[in-house]
């Protein structure tokens, strides 16, 4: 799983010398726990305390200066106040330090003038070549060389609290917030969950999530990631690593927080006006395969079965139970995520019963009662099941609260979990001891004690286990025509958007706009009927609220008294509006309604969306964005991903619909959102008709926006 070649950050996580800046004898303040935990973590290179104030500290030769020390320092560790930190760190610069981790705190997070002292470190960074880790960092935990270049208390060895360790893969943590991303390490040691390493990024001054994201993507130590974000500053680096683990196959698990802020977009579009604070990111997510959880135990029980087993090949669950009523339970849970918990085959229930006392049940739920714990059968079913190809997945309800009896003898289970060819998940209703804990660890088990979260993982990972990354998309290449004189005036109206759609290849209807009424029997004569009459005018963007559209229209009276009223109430609604005319069009098929839209993201760019409900698509907010341009293949994805979708598929005897012509629309839009990113904040196609198959799609309307 890991990538051939050295990475730059292999140094700074596998430092040989450490100098700590601000060393102390005190032990219960940071400066102090910093030297404390790399010792008692047994860190095996060379420390150098810096403070001139103390001779040495816990037996360690303290050094005056950085100066003083005469030897080559790999990382430097800064904890001295922030007035003071860029003058140590130019030091560490001159000296050949490597890499640094700033921990003081007083900078971009205070406002004002600490900006500037931030600032001042990340173009230090870039001047000397030095890496730097954050300020207001908290430092990182590698866990496989014994590196505790960290405060965190979660770090303390307790001789008396041997380490719990289940798993044989490790995860990986990446964290904007210090505290989170050590509260994610804490809770996946009480599991027995093993670690490669945690690293809280701070400010990003210089090092940010998206570079520490790629180490762990290549790192062969890292088997599963999870990350913790706020928001990407180094967001080139990070959608390449992302794609790299992707690619190979690395799942990253990530918690996306700030999901419920006010939008800062002010919106012309539909389109930009129902993307989520965070639809940008989700988008991003999807592409790249990351498992999506919003709760920090939700995020670790899925990191417990991913470093525990493999991926579920379907959605059938075996629920194997010591009590009924947790049973039912368990299998209520399941099948409220969508997976199904099979009646078993009549042969493998008669094996089952053969096991169990005549009150079970092997049906599934499979009872096997607290009985057949003590003879072997709740053991023997297990072996079972893992054989049978009627299930993907197996859930063993248990009460493991005893703390003397153990239900599983290691000898048994062991070459049972370590022959796994499913996913064999651990749920205990009952608190798990740490008796049980410590002997089902010994099989490398690990002990689930939330239920919701159980099902939720189990989800997940069947949803992770169908996707397949996606094809690299050329980048967007320029039309073969100029679309500049198209993009003069500072607001588009339809016609306007429409034409240079046009120009740019995209297939719209045969329309004509009339500036005056005497030209419009020409127009009709060239369109024919039924006709639709549209008011245009640059400051009208939403016609339908100035009572600016007529549809239906069927003979050229009809069509003369549709002009008349279609002026008189825009002149009426917005006196000030200056009027282009109407837009003469057919009227389109039917066809089932959707809105194709793109929209900029201040962090990753042009975005394009697709939605079913065309003009209600924002009652219903059956919606997917993905980062633009898109593959015909990512965007037959997207329509896939629709709650509507089967009504493009012969919902209730309808005929299909012409699937390939949207796919190839949206892929078409969104490579012209990627080429115009730069000029155009948003196009909104909204309603498209997708005709029958065969019969292809209509952009019934269309408005371009320009980027101000």
């Amino acid at each position: 799983m890991s990538v051939s070649g050295p990475h730059p950050l292999d140094s700074f996580f596998n430092p040989s010398s450490i100098a700590i800046i601000g060393a102390s004898r005190d032990a219960t303040k940071i400066p102090g726990l910093l030297v404390a935990f790399l010792r008692k973590n047994q860190f095996s290179g060379a420390i150098y305390p810096v403070n001139p104030n103390y001779p040495d500290i816990d037996g360690l030769q303290c050094y005056p200066s950085l100066d003083a020390i005469g030897q080559r320092i790999d990382l430097a560790i800064v904890i001295i106040p922030a007035r003071v930190v860029l003058g140590a760190l130019e030091e560490c610069a001159r000296l050949g330090v490597k890499h640094a981790i700033v921990i003081s705190s007083g900078f971009a997070e205070e406002g004002g003038d600490s900006i500037a002292m931030q600032d001042a470190i990340a173009m230090l960074a870039k001047r000397t070549g030095m890496r730097i880790s954050g300020p207001n960092a908290e430092g990182y935990y590698n866990q496989v060389a014994g590196i505790a270049a960290t405060f965190s208390p979660t770090v303390d060895v307790k001789p008396d609290q041997p380490r719990l360790v289940a798993s044989k893969k490790r995860i990986g943590i990446v964290a904007q917030s210090g505290g989170i991303g050590f509260a994610i390490y804490n809770r996946a040691k009480a599991l027995g969950i093993a670690l490669s390493t945690v690293i809280s990024t701070g400010n990003e001054s210089d090092l940010g999530a998206g570079e520490f994201l790629d180490y762990m993507v290549q790192d062969p130590a890292t088997d599963v990631i999870l990350l913790f974000i706020e928001g990407i500053r180094d967001v080139d680096k990070f959608l390449v690593a992302a794609k790299k683990a992707a690619e190979i196959g690395k799942p990253i698990i990530v918690t996306k927080v700030g999901r419920s802020g006010a939008g800062e977009r002010a919106a012309a579009s539909h389109t930009a006006s129902m993307a989520g604070w965070t639809a940008a990111y989700d988008a991003v997510f999807a592409r790249y395969g990351f498992i999506v959880s919003n709760d920090l135990d939700e995020a670790v029980s899925i990191a417990a079965v991913l470093t525990t087993s493999p991926l579920p090949k379907g959605e059938r669950v075996a629920v194997v139970t010591v009590s009924g009523g947790a049973g039912i339970w368990a299998a209520d849970a399941v099948s409220a995520q969508g997976m199904q918990v099979p009646e078993l085959s009549d042969g493998v229930q008669a094996t089952i019963r053969g096991l169990i006392p005549s009150y079970g049940s092997p049906r599934n739920p499979i009872d096997i009662t607290a009985q057949a714990v003590h003879s072997g059968g709740l053991q023997k079913t297990i072996e079972l099941l893992a054989q049978s190809d009627e299930v993907d997945a197996i859930l063993v309800v248990i009460s493991l609260s005893s703390e003397t009896r153990m239900p599983f003898k290691t000898a048994e289970l062991k070459p049972v979990i370590d022959a796994q060819s499913k996913s064999i998940v651990f749920w205990s209703y009952t608190l798990p001891s740490n008796f049980a804990r410590t002997g089902l660890a010994e099989s490398s088990v690990v002990v689930l004690s939330g239920l919701t979260h159980v099902s939720v993982a189990l989800r997940r990972l069947v949803n992770h286990a169908r996707f397949k990354p996606v094809e690299a998309v050329a980048k967007a290449v320029q039309a073969p025509v100029d679309l500049a004189e198209h993009l003069t005036a500072q607001t588009l109206s339809e016609h306007d958007s429409k034409t240079l759609l046009q120009v740019a290849g995209i297939a719209l209807p045969n329309e004509i706009l009339v500036a005056q009424k005497s030209l419009l029997d020409a127009a009709i004569a060239k369109v024919g009927f039924p006709l639709v009459m549209k008011i245009q005018s640059r400051d009208i963007p939403h016609k339908s609220e100035v009572g600016g559209v007529k549809v239906g229209i069927a003979t050229s009276a009809e069509a003369e008294a549709a002009y008349d009223a279609l002026i008189a109430s825009a002149q009426k609604h917005r006196p000030q509006a200056t009027l282009q005319g109407v837009l003469v069009s057919p009227m389109a098929k039917k066809g089932v309604e959707i809105i194709v839209g793109t929209l900029l993201d201040k962090t990753f760019g042009p975005m394009v969306m697709v939605g079913l409900g065309g003009v209600t698509t924002e009652l219903f907010k059956d919606v997917v964005y993905r980062p633009a341009p898109v593959s015909l293949r990512e965007a037959g994805d997207m329509l896939d991903a629709l709650r509507g979708a089967p009504l493009l598929n012969g919902f209730r005897g309808a005929a299909k619909s012409d699937v390939a012509a949207a796919v190839g629309l949206i892929a078409q839009i969104s490579q012209l959102a990627a080429q115009l990113k730069d000029d155009v904040a948003e196009i909104e196609l909204n309603p498209v008709l997708i005709h029958p198959a065969g019969e292809g799609v209509t952009i019934v309307d269309a408005l371009v926006v320009r980027k101000i």
